[in-house]
């Protein structure tokens, strides 16, 4: 069973030899390019502390075995290949069912993980709050009762070696089960609370009338460096693969003065387990009431399109309408090659929803602070509002917060023209 996130002990001892396989499935029709699919894997590998990957090698599977995923020739051959460099634990990048997990392991004498169960354990590494915790917790508790027929040790016990993998003996499927249920209820009835908390600051800041930008993308595609360049913070930006998980807001002036809190995101990744998008679904509500959507690409990347069709799929999941605005930036124009450079730019300059810059080295950013203006412009709408002299309040907040656009006093009020956005409306009408 499975330690609780950032359980002591989980990351003791010497680091883990790592060896990571990206199985390619030739009757996959839809299958990433092997070497890429690899390197991803790899960098996903070298994300979570106490690993040592000593190497990665696709694999070719014309068909997959039911029980051991690989033919036995295969099969016998990566068993040399792991005693002869000493591996403890392997990678597989891809799903393993939990037969083929307890056969795999039981062959190799070593364990294992899939693609899910990495990319848990470095959310389970990364949680930094309170909530991010929780939901790691509950991701890997659902993902968990799902592999009973593996499990490894009581829910309880305090676990040695990296979190998911090791702890001796076979253990009692109905009990694990239901110690699993028993943890994933006490961990809902935690997050209830903690949702409604966040609940209430998103009310305190729907009451503040400034938009909500929200920055989303592949994960390491330099959202983060742009949240720094644009708002002055200092959110952990590193060339690593989920460097953040928890939420940021910040507030940000635009050249016209006007204020918006700009919200920078977890990022996404191809096969994002279905477990941590229902866990952050809560966290990521903030880019379903998002003004505007700002799709962070890293357009040097190999595999940019395949990247941005992944981002797309996982916002649609999450409930984010083609409705809301949204501007394409493509990050990182500053390490696409010379010669190729030129076409990108030409072909960014036919799509005006696209714009290019580098937010390491600041290139664009102004363009992008132009056309974030003019989107949020974009979706503003002019009404007439009538406020007597003791609505003096009203009267204060619409100046203040720049909406007016005309202005005319009788002997009883006065009439108003202003240029608002819905959650501007909004704010007005509650105060």
């Amino acid at each position: 069973m499975t330690q609780p996130a950032g359980g002591e002990g989980a990351r003791s001892g010497p680091d883990e030899r790592a060896l990571v396989l990206h199985p390619d499935i030739q009757s996959d029709q839809h299958r990433r390019p092997a070497a890429s699919g690899l390197a991803e894997a790899i960098a996903l590998a070298e994300a979570l502390p106490g690993l040592d990957v000593v190497r990665g090698a696709v694999v070719p599977v014309r068909t997959p075995q039911p029980g051991t995923l690989f033919g036995s020739g295969k099969l016998e051959e990566l068993k040399q290949q792991i005693k002869a460099e000493e591996i403890g634990l392997v990678l597989i990048d891809g799903p393993v069912t939990p037969v083929q997990q307890r056969n795999l392991e039981k062959e190799w004498g070593v364990k294992l993980l899939d693609r899910t169960g990495l990319i848990l354990e470095i959310f389970a590494d990364r949680a930094a709050t309170r909530e991010g915790v929780l939901q790691v917790e509950l991701a890997a508790l659902s993902y968990q009762r799902t592999r009973l027929v593996r499990a490894w040790t009581h829910l309880e016990r305090q676990r040695g070696g990296l979190g998911f993998v090791g702890g001796p003996g076979e253990t009692q499927i109905e009990a694990d089960r239901r110690a699993i249920d028993e943890a994933i209820t006490r961990i809902r009835r935690q997050l209830g609370k903690v949702v409604k908390t966040r609940a209430l600051h998103r009310a305190s800041r729907a009451k503040v009338p400034f938009p909500v930008v929200a920055l989303v993308g592949y994960t390491n595609a330099g959202k983060s460096t742009l949240f720094n360049r644009l708002t002055g913070a200092e959110v952990l930006a590193k060339d690593m693969l989920f460097a953040t998980l928890d939420p940021t807001m910040r507030a940000v002036k635009l050249t016209t003065g006007q204020k918006v809190i700009l919200s920078d995101t977890v990022g996404f990744i191809s096969d994002l387990p279905t477990q941590l998008v229902a866990a952050f679904r809560a966290t990521l509500e903030e880019v379903l009431s998002a003004d505007l959507i700002v799709h962070v690409r890293d357009i040097s990347h190999v595999e940019t399109e395949a990247q941005a069709r992944d981002v797309e799929a996982i916002l649609q999941d999450l409930g984010v309408t083609e409705d809301t605005p949204r501007l394409e930036v493509w990050n990182k124009i500053d390490l696409v090659p010379a010669e190729s450079r030129e076409a990108v730019e030409t072909l960014a300059a036919r799509r005006p929803e696209v714009h290019t810059l580098s937010a390491w080295t600041g290139e664009g950013l102004d363009a992008l602070v132009e056309a974030v203006t003019e989107a949020l412009d974009g979706i503003r709408s002019d009404a007439e509002v009538r406020l007597a002299f003791s609505d003096g309040r009203k009267h204060a907040w619409l100046h203040e917060n720049r909406l007016v656009t005309a202005e005319r006093q009788d002997d009883s009020g006065w009439d108003i023209e202003v240029r608002w956005t819905a959650r501007q409306k909004d704010a007005f009408e509650r105060l």
